[in-house]
């Protein structure tokens, strides 16, 4: 099986809509990644707009890029 790779950011949390679950990550050089609550690292399941991140970029559900395993920094 071939390696994955990982590539670890900082970002801001630019949105969060708690009743979906969903929100988006605004990477440092401005690349905008979506997430589901559930990639939240905390098990949190929330998280304020606002909020320096630290995240792994990962191949999401729809062939786009996507945030996970989410920590607040």
């Amino acid at each position: 099986m071939p390696a994955v790779h990982r590539t670890v950011r900082t970002g801001v949390v630019e949105s969060f809509d708690e009743d979906r679950g969903l929100g988006t990550v605004r990477t440092d050089d401005g690349a905008a990644l979506g997430f589901h609550c559930t990639s939240i690292a905390d098990g949190s399941r929330t998280i304020a707009e606002g909020t320096p991140v630290r995240f792994v970029v990962v191949p999401g559900h729809l062939g786009q890029w996507e945030a996970a395993e989410i920590v607040p920094l």
